[in-house]
């Protein structure tokens, strides 16, 4: 059930406005505006995901050596927006058939990434260590750890690992079924002990979803969610690895999951966005291209 029950707009207006738009107002009535006439984000984050980029042939919707182009036009755009950080959501590469080959992928896409900005963030997919090992994946993009925290501008920020097995095992050299997603019972007592530690609003990154018990879901998503909604602080969470903008609020917390930068043919099917954060909490995701835009108060 929705925590924001005055809505600015009726639920029948607020469908039509997103299938015209694409954005999403959930601003209650006595709820400050977002970004008022002349106010400045407080925050602006660059978000992409699922870049699959892989140099082979198209297989299906999956365009692999397109990304490259897809990630020029996407710097452009985001390196005029003076970042403060930026974040990709997982399957930042595809599957290759040897370390080598798949490492020569990774550091292929990670240079383009990289000239966008210098604050980023690695959120693993399961085609990040389909062929190599976690460690692997994260020295050759220059990140410590797959799972960890932060804090910039007030806010408090959670970067999540799920490429784990049920047995508890880590993802990596094809040891794995990409269904059998969950995050360990390790890094949930950490995240909870994290959550409790922080006195700030807090959003979440994470690559299969939190939303929901689907095939693309976190098996043990609830025991996620229920850290999530006992801190009473996290606001939201972005997600990928379904590849469709899709949008949920669960218990008061808008989970967003973002459209892959890897499907269809061409620049005009490309999909990465920007989210800005106002000085009173609101939060505004620009969609560019097939990316779907949302704002929340």
């Amino acid at each position: 059930m929705s925590k924001y029950p005055n809505l600015l707009l009726s639920a029948e207006q607020s469908r039509r406005r997103f299938l015209q738009t694409g954005v999403l107002l959930l601003a209650g009535a006595n709820a400050s505006p977002v970004f008022a006439q002349g106010e400045k984000p407080m925050l602006r984050i660059g978000l992409m995901t699922d870049l699959h980029y892989a140099d082979k042939n198209p297989a299906g919707s999956r365009y692999y050596r397109e990304t490259l182009a897809k990630i020029a036009e996407a710097s452009r755009k985001l390196s005029d927006a003076r970042l403060d950080f930026l974040v990709e959501l997982g399957d930042f590469i595809d599957a290759a058939d040897s370390v080598d080959v798949e490492l020569g992928y990774l550091k292929t896409i990670q240079k383009p990434f990289a000239e966008i900005s210098e604050n980023r963030h690695y959120v693993l997919g399961n085609h990040c260590v389909d062929t190599l090992t976690k460690e692997e994946f994260l020295s050759t993009v220059g990140q410590e750890r797959s799972y960890y925290s932060f804090d910039q501008g007030g806010y408090h920020f959670v970067v999540l690992d799920s490429c784990f097995r049920s047995d508890g095992k880590s993802y990596g050299r094809k040891n794995f079924v990409w269904t059998d997603a969950n995050v360990p019972a390790e890094e949930l007592e950490w995240l909870a002990d994290d959550l409790k530690q922080s006195d700030k609003p807090t959003i979440v990154f994470a690559h299969q979803r939190l939303d929901n018990e689907g095939d693309h879901a976190v098996n043990n998503s609830p025991d996620v969610r229920k850290i999530l909604e006992q801190s009473k602080r996290v606001t939201a969470v972005f997600q990928g690895h379904s590849h469709a903008n899709d949008y949920h609020q669960v218990n008061g917390i808008h989970y967003c999951t973002l459209r892959a930068m890897i499907e269809q043919s061409g620049v005009d099917n490309n999909g990465f966005a920007i989210l800005e954060i106002d000085p009173s909490g609101g939060l505004k995701i620009e969609g560019f291209k097939k990316q779907a835009s949302y704002q929340w108060a």
